[in-house]
């Protein structure tokens, strides 16, 4: 299995190492570092954990006044405000703004909810000449009178987010004990008075902890942009498929590789919402099931004419029975929901099942406290129920050869993958 690195050295450098090691506890038990750090060394480590499970942050909402600048954009005007070099002040601002350029950099998405009038929010990401974030940095801007919690919330819909993904940084108490009561899955860091201790506050704080870095997760921060420019065109358009067909969709299914064992391995691993079985695997049990001859994989990536979604999807079957396959694992990134992007890969696997002499295909949805959204995934899909766990789950299962669905208003792709016949998929 993988690997995963701790640097305690590191850790012990924030505190300083002469006080991180004590020769009195070393000498009395071997014990490597000072007692008094055990609750800071378990931090750490629950953190590291916690992001192999795949439950780090990955949004940022901020508030502006006084957050990303000093003082009242909508009273101080645009040469008013403080952001920059040259006055300690300006420049604490400056030095948060820069450590959250870099965490969009990591992939984290970065969005805004303001009590302010949405062109004036937006005036100094267009005009002020020391601002390090730019108005394109943010997937969703939400600048308004309506509360806080309301414009997360409107937020995470438009994202197509759990709250549970969602960090927000205001320096208004009031602000944050609102969404803290209002919005409890969202983290709520206690900032500051002194916005030179911000970025040091946000960072300690570990909400975006990392193990693997891979080039999607470079450009999420991108996709979720794409996502909510995607939004508003829905909102525009009065027929779902007429506008699915505006986007000019290509869909790209190929078996698991080599190349993207890494990005595979962390989508098992880290989605929890559309996921029918959350079943989690190593990289080194991803290499084992490519080299099983009795398992059928696929990795399913998606791109349109307002940007490339990356991999937003991976399934597993293995062959349960001679003619039947079992549905492993079948899950999917949120951003592409309600795309008919399900439909399109159901299509594919009875190409390739009915290829290989399969008569049945069967699914299981174990349930979870995250995976409701996905409850009825094999209901809408037309499998029918055959049975129920002690532990909630349920079992389902697709007559291969009787199976219709109408194909979605996008392009297949197949490079590496031997195509299902033609008669599967009309």
């Amino acid at each position: 299995s993988a690997d995963i690195l701790f640097d305690v050295a590191g850790l012990a450098e924030t505190v300083g190492s002469a006080n991180w090691h004590s020769p009195r506890e070393w000498n009395m038990a071997k014990l490597p570092f000072d007692h008094s750090f055990l609750p800071l060394y378990a931090d750490h480590v629950c953190r590291i954990l916690a992001a192999a499970r795949g439950l780090s942050r990955r949004c940022l909402v901020l508030d502006l006044d006084n957050t990303l600048w000093g003082g009242v954009i909508g009273d101080d005007g645009l040469h008013g405000i403080h952001v920059g070099q040259g006055d300690p002040e300006g420049e604490a601002y400056l030095s948060f703004q820069r450590y959250i350029v870099l965490l969009r950099q990591r992939g984290v998405v970065l969005a805004v909810s303001s009590k302010n009038e949405d062109e004036t929010a937006r005036l100094p990401f267009r005009r002020h000449p020391d601002m390090l974030l730019r108005e394109g940095d943010f997937a969703v801007f939400q600048a308004n009178w309506n509360d806080k919690a309301s414009n997360i919330q409107a937020i995470a819909n438009t994202l197509a987010l759990g709250l549970d993904s969602f960090v927000f940084v205001d320096d208004n108490p009031f602000e944050r004990n609102r969404v803290r009561e209002a919005l409890p899955g969202v983290a709520v860091p206690e900032m500051p008075e002194d916005p030179a201790e911000y970025a040091r506050t946000l960072s300690a704080a570990g909400y975006f902890e990392a193990v693997t870095f891979s080039q999607e997760d470079l450009k999420r921060a991108a996709y979720y942009t794409g996502n909510a420019q995607r939004a508003t065109l829905e909102r525009q358009s009065g027929d779902v498929n007429a506008y699915l067909a505006s986007l000019e969709m290509e869909i790209d299914f190929r078996s698991f590789d080599q190349t993207s064992r890494s990005r595979i391995t962390q989508l098992i691993n880290k989605s929890n919402q559309f996921n029918l079985t959350t079943r989690r695997y190593t990289e080194a049990d991803v290499a084992a099931l490519e080299a099983d001859p009795d398992v059928f994989t696929l990795q399913v990536r998606l791109r349109d004419k307002l940007g490339d979604n990356g991999m937003i999807s991976v399934v597993i079957c293995r062959r349960a029975e001679p003619v039947v396959w079992e549905i492993d694992t079948w899950l999917m990134s949120c951003r592409v929901l309600g795309r008919r992007v399900e439909e399109a890969v159901l299509l594919e696997l009875l190409g390739h099942a009915k290829r290989q002499g399969t008569i049945k295909l069967r699914g299981v949805y174990r349930p979870t406290d995250r995976n409701k959204l996905v409850e009825e995934h094999y209901a809408r899909l037309g499998f029918a129920p055959t049975g129920k766990g002690p532990d909630g789950s349920t079992v389902w299962e697709l007559d291969v050869a009787s199976a219709s669905l109408e194909p979605p208003p996008l392009a297949v792709r197949r490079p590496g993958v031997e195509p299902p016949p033609v008669e599967a998929v009309r």
